[in-house]
């Protein structure tokens, strides 16, 4: 009996909080909508777009050109004084692209973003493409890659949606040295320095806890199996992953 009315005396206390706390944020409501209205009528590319407050949690309805639009009417709106939280309805109603198109787009301007970059060749981010969403996956060395995947699929004409599937690399020393040493045995090798020609194309070596996995495309699967060998023979390297596609 005492568990039972222990149970629900913490029932009705939790339920007095969250009334409590929506009466709170209710009473801000004609305030918030005020504020949403004059974010929204001051951006050009925000002016198809309605908002509604309940107990200060806004809803976004309407459409905007760019996704990109879409993620900054969300920013926008979180930064006003006593909302709650954020309720994104927007709909993505620019251009309609192929999705072959737009993936082989994307995929390009995601392999030159990091070219000049010291990490260029230890990132790996593919995209795909169904129905207007885009997909991002892979790994990335740190956040930035990441982030700037990110932001060239939100702001290209075509994409409706973004899912980031894009693993960012834990911070290693031990993974660092790694890295340095498979990039001095591959690239200054006879045979595999061409792939160092192309930054666009560099054989990629991605290193996850003394994991070594090597992307990208060779010429030859002589090409591909010196690149597995003399990454094999980096010191520290626990294993390695040969996923090199001869063209």
């Amino acid at each position: 009996m005492k568990r039972q009315f222990l149970a629900v005396t913490v029932a009705l206390l939790v339920l007095l909080s969250m009334t409590a706390m929506a009466a709170s944020n209710g009473r801000y409501d004609q305030q918030i909508q005020q504020a949403v209205s004059q974010k929204i009528q001051k951006a050009k590319q925000l002016q198809n777009v309605s908002a509604s407050v309940e107990d200060g949690i806004v809803t976004l309805t309407g459409t905007v050109g760019l996704y990109e639009d879409k993620l900054e009417a969300a920013k926008k709106v979180k930064k006003i004084a006593n909302v709650s939280g954020v309720r994104n309805d927007i709909t993505v109603a620019g251009a309609t692209v192929p999705d072959n198109q737009l993936e082989q787009k994307l995929a390009r301007q995601v392999v030159y973003d990091r070219v000049g970059y010291f990490d260029n060749a230890f990132n790996y981010i593919t995209v795909s493409v169904k129905d207007g969403v885009a997909t991002l996956s892979g790994d990335a060395y740190w956040d930035v890659p990441r982030s700037d995947a990110m932001a060239i699929a939100a702001r290209t004409p075509g994409v409706k949606d973004v899912i980031d599937e894009v693993k960012v690399l834990p911070t290693s020393r031990f993974d660092d040295s790694i890295r340095m040493r498979a990039a001095r045995a591959i690239y200054r090798d006879s045979v595999l320095g061409r792939y160092a020609t192309d930054p666009a194309k560099p054989i990629r070596i991605v290193v996850d806890n003394g994991h070594v996995t090597l992307y990208g495309t060779v010429q030859s699967a002589m090409d591909k199996t010196i690149a597995g060998m003399r990454a094999g023979q980096v010191p520290g390297a626990f294993s390695v992953d040969n996923k090199l596609v001869v063209d």
